[in-house]
């Protein structure tokens, strides 16, 4: 399948809306997350989410509430939109008991088994044979559920990526991956480190059903990835996509990006900025400037108290640090 074979979709005013003031939400705890960074509230790695909002929300839409989301480390963003809360997500950020893993697992570490968000894992590509775990137990038990794993570009050229997605399709498991292409691995553009730019085509090397698409407009990112859950859901076999995006800032919180062109990040942030995108479509729909604003001023405010929240949440107790480190007997 290409991306001009993938069925259009319909989406009203409300749900964009929903859409919109998710990815707002995301953005802006993410600057207070960059904020808190600078004034050493934060500590350790960091890695930011801005600019790819649409992606985490367009994805999460297509799925169904129990199933399973599995990420890398850049995995602010997709917690929020799998329904973790910014309270949480900050809190965890900040070292908190209150934080989505208690305080002890820090940026690139969150889970919660309530909204089957499992993660966040800081070994490149490593993760995604736990994506097509998840999509195995889903087949085994047969509950109807489909597995979402996000890796990025740079993940796209381990092995454990190719064994997994190998594996993925010879046992037809209801997975969906998806290759978030930010551009950079780190600081090493795509066409610097692989021939094959189109990382949705290392499906064709196992036969899985593949496509690339832009994923700058929430609306077509949902519509992508609709067609990847359902075809999954359907019993015949996982989908391996590209969704092309871009990250505003570094690697992480440490990297200035000085690799960048001139002019590159202010032409996408001009032109394919996903808030952007989602107010022309909405004001097409009707939505006046104000309506907009007062939105984007309840994302502040629920931003903010998250973030105070965070600020004023207590430290996990030192006699529970090895609580999680071993099974209880």
């Amino acid at each position: 399948m290409a991306e001009a074979d993938v069925p259009a979709v319909e989406v009203g005013r409300e749900q964009l809306l929903e859409w919109y003031e998710k990815m707002a939400l995301i953005r802006r705890v993410e600057e207070l997350a960059a904020k808190a960074y600078t004034l050493r509230k934060i500590l350790g790695f960091c890695h930011l989410y801005i600019g790819q909002e649409a992606v985490a929300v367009g994805a999460v839409a297509a799925l169904n509430p129990d199933d399973q989301l599995i990420t890398a480390y850049r995995l602010h963003g997709h917690a929020i939109a799998k329904g973790i809360t910014p309270k949480a997500v900050l809190a965890e950020l900040f070292g908190k008991a209150t934080g989505a893993a208690h305080g002890v697992g820090g940026s690139m570490h969150m889970a919660s088994k309530a909204v089957e968000f499992w993660g966040g894992y800081g070994i490149v590509g490593a993760h995604v044979p736990l994506g097509a775990g998840a999509a195995f137990a889903n087949k085994y038990t047969g509950d109807g559920r489909v597995s979402m794993t996000f890796l990025g570009d740079g993940a796209a050229q381990q092995g454990a990526f190719y064994e997994a997605i190998c594996m993925a399709q010879l046992w037809r498991l209801p997975a969906v991956f998806v290759v978030e292409n930010n551009y950079y691995a780190m600081g090493t553009s795509v066409d610097r480190q692989s021939y094959l730019t189109d990382m949705s085509q290392r499906g064709a090397g196992v036969g899985m059903k593949h496509w690339q698409f832009e994923a700058f407009d929430v609306v077509d990112v949902y519509r992508n990835l609709k067609a990847a859950v359902d075809h999954a859901r359907s019993g015949e076999g996982p989908v391996l996509l590209e969704a092309v995006t871009y990250r505003y800032r570094g690697h992480s919180m440490s990297d200035p990006a000085k690799y960048r062109k001139d002019g590159e990040l202010e032409s996408h942030r001009k032109e394919h900025d996903g808030l952007k995108l989602a107010e022309m479509r909405l004001k097409e729909l009707g939505m006046t400037d104000d309506e907009l604003k007062a939105v984007v001023d309840r994302v502040k405010a629920e931003a903010q108290e998250a973030y105070d929240f965070a600020e004023q949440s207590p430290e996990p107790d030192p006699a529970k640090l090895y609580d999680y480190t071993y099974a209880e007997p």
